[in-house]
Order: C-alpha cells, then sequence, then structure tokens
C-alpha cells in the first residue's frame, strides 16, 4: 500500500511540474531531443566522410596497383598485421572493400536524409526556431513572446528558441 502512495505521489509532483500542460513534454524535453537528433545526424555526416576518404584511398591504391605486374610483391595490413601478397591477390579484394564501402555510403545517405525529414517535423511539430533565423519577428519579439508564453502558456504550440 505504502508503494502505490508513493507512486500516486510522484505521479501528480510530474503532472504539477508541467504547469498544468499534460499532453506535452516541457519546453527543455523539446530542445535535448531536438539536438540529440541533430547529433545524430552530425555524426551520420562525419562518418560518411570519413567514408568518402577512404573510397578515395581504395581508389588511389587501385590505380596505382592496375599499372604494376601482377606477379609483384605487395603489402597489405590486414587488421593490424602486415600481410605479403602478390598484386593480383590483393587488387580483387581492394575492388571488393571499396564496392562495399560505396554501399554503406548510400545507406548513410539515405538515413542521413531520413533524419533530416524526421527533424523538419519535429522542427515544425514544437515551433523550434534556430538563433540566427529571421522567419517570424525580430529577436527582441521573439525573446518577449518566450517570456510570455512561458508564463502562462495559453497557447499550445509554444515556440522553442534553439541555439
Amino acid at each position: 500500500m505504502a508503494a502505490s502512495s508513493s507512486s500516486s505521489t510522484a505521479a501528480s509532483k510530474t503532472s504539477n511540474s508541467t504547469g498544468g500542460k499534460q499532453s506535452g513534454p516541457s519546453a527543455e524535453q523539446v530542445v535535448a531531443a531536438f539536438q540529440r537528433m541533430r547529433q545524430e545526424q552530425r555524426s551520420m555526416a562525419a562518418k560518411a566522410a570519413e567514408l568518402e576518404m577512404e573510397i578515395n584511398e581504395h581508389s588511389l591504391v587501385i590505380d596505382t596497383l592496375r599499372e604494376v605486374d601482377p606477379s609483384r610483391k605487395c603489402f597489405r595490413l590486414v587488421g593490424g598485421v602486415l600481410v605479403e601478397r602478390t598484386v593480383k591477390e590483393v587488387l580483387p579484394a581492394l575492388e571488393s572493400n571499396k564496392e562495399q564501402i560505396s554501399r554503406i555510403v548510400e545507406s548513410l545517405s539515405t538515413q542521413m536524409q531520413t533524419k533530416g525529414r524526421e527533424l523538419t517535423e519535429y522542427r515544425e511539430r514544437y515551433n523550434i526556431r534556430l538563433v540566427g533565423e529571421e522567419d517570424g519577428p525580430s529577436k527582441a519579439g521573439a525573446a518577449s513572446n518566450r517570456e510570455s508564453e512561458g508564463g502562462g502558456g495559453s497557447k499550445g504550440g509554444a515556440g522553442v528558441l534553439v541555439s
């Protein structure tokens, strides 16, 4: 019985802390979720750029090895171990790796586009404005609007300003 009364007390505290808006997350939660989504998109873009550089390196090595005698000795780093092979053994493996990396980059690209659409929908749903955007009122007007909306908040779609 004591456990159920403490959980009902905790539930009433959380409903009171939202300021009467029981239907949606607080401005801080909206901003945190938006920042997390932006960070996920940035990390995907960084990974895609890194993989693009690997593709360029593979292309350079492949082009160089095509001009070399196939029976010539070459060395390849595999899992931190330097392995001696011939050019005719290494070249197909490099081409295969390059194709696999290209497919991963394409997959990351589609994921980034999906994440971008999610971010746009999220911004529209919660009326999120980024610092430096001039879509609506001036910056001073936006600041006064935030203060008035935060106090009483009769509007359900109060805007959130994100830096």
